[in-house]
């Protein structure tokens, strides 16, 4: 029979994994690799998913990473922007083309008269000239194609060819409306076309696990990982989880007792963390769970108190004053809001150095 493991056993288990008990004496493509990409919806997240868990993180060694190509932020898990080592990309991006694929129906009627063998040669084409943004793609595709939805033809590129965004100065790596090039020419090989179905899975459970096959399937978009799991099992330890559902993991992968300690931590919009299970109670509660994401699907930052998500945070910026607002799910020891505070502080110095006066403050729960 399983060992059953217990919620905080879980949650011990992933934050171990995800760096997130201790910052580790890690470089940042070593850490990517580790966490098998962090989610990168937009440019500024990563940098502060890195600085929780890394540290003495700089902000400047993330810029060096993807200047040198050794990172990329490409589309990838769910159909989402991610930034991956160039060696995942590259292994990975096939198979994620079928969640790519799928994705494109969400088009529905706007697909009318959409031939990929035609639009992704000619978008090709428009690529090996130069970067170009979306933007311009979609301009340059219309007047290929003028009977074609302009959104349907730039949708279909970034989903059906391997792309990646160009690295800029900008403070957080890259522009708000940032341009693509072909991921072939910007690391100089193209996507194996190797299956490595049973790497991936492997991969996330060393940086998620113990995890079900839905969660994993969660985590990828891919439906055929049960499959891959189960033809992995005799390689892998089986748990069940409070529900009796079964759950699958690496054998030597760390399993801290569930009462190892676990410090205040604050996590970006987006962090992977919050998004990579499918039954996601060994961080957040479901009662708490609705309120994570808006109804524009932006995913809340948030901060973690004995290892689980006791509320969101946000910050703002004026002229001359930073801030960081606590929003807590209940109320907080003074403790609790002391530790907050001081790890808020520390944030705020990394992401407004030249703010003359920084704040934190806590709502009332």
């Amino acid at each position: 029979m399983a060992e059953t493991l217990t919620l905080r056993a879980l949650n011990r288990a992933t934050l171990a994994r995800q760096m997130l008990l201790a910052r580790a004496d890690a470089s940042v493509p070593e850490t990517v690799e580790r966490l098998c990409g962090l989610q990168a919806q937009e440019p500024r997240p990563p940098f502060l998913g890195l600085w929780t868990r890394i540290a003495g993180f700089r902000r400047e060694d993330l810029h060096t990473a993807l200047h040198e190509r050794v990172l990329v932020r490409a589309t990838m898990m769910r159909g989402t922007l991610h930034l991956m080592t160039a060696g995942d990309y590259l292994a990975f991006r096939t198979p994620m083309q079928p969640v790519l694929d799928a994705g494109l129906k969400v088009l529905g009627p706007r697909a009318a008269g959409l031939d990929r063998e035609r639009v992704l040669p000619v978008a090709r084409g428009l690529l090996e000239e130069s970067p170009r943004t979306f933007s311009e793609m979609r301009s340059l595709l219309q007047a290929e194609f003028p009977d074609v939805n302009e959104r349907a033809l730039g949708f279909a590129v970034r989903m059906s060819m391997p792309l990646v965004m160009v690295p800029t100065e900008d403070r957080w790596g890259f522009p708000r409306t940032a341009a693509f090039t072909l991921a072939d020419t910007w690391l100089g090989g193209s996507p194996s076309e190797v299956s490595a179905l049973e790497q991936l899975a492997v991969r996330y459970l060393a940086a998620f696990g113990p995890a079900s096959a839905a969660d994993a399937q969660s985590w990828s978009g891919l439906r055929s990982l049960a499959e891959v799991l189960d033809r992995l099992r005799p390689r892998l330890r089986v748990f069940a989880d409070d529900r009796g559902r079964e759950l699958f993991d690496l054998p030597d992968a760390p399993r801290p007792a569930e009462d190892a300690p676990a410090p205040v931590r604050f996590l970006p919009e987006f962090d992977n963390l919050v998004l990579a299970h499918s039954d996601r109670r060994r961080v957040i509660s479901d009662e708490h769970r609705p309120g994570l994401t808006t109804k524009n699907l932006r995913v809340r930052a948030t901060f973690l108190v004995d290892g689980f998500a006791a509320g969101t945070w946000e910050t703002e910026r004026g002229r001359k004053t930073a801030s960081l607002r606590l929003r807590p799910f209940a109320p907080l020891p003074r403790g609790v809001i002391e530790e907050l505070t001081a790890e808020a502080e520390a944030l705020l110095a990394f992401t407004e150095p030249d703010a003359a006066d920084r704040q934190v403050t806590a709502e009332p729960a």
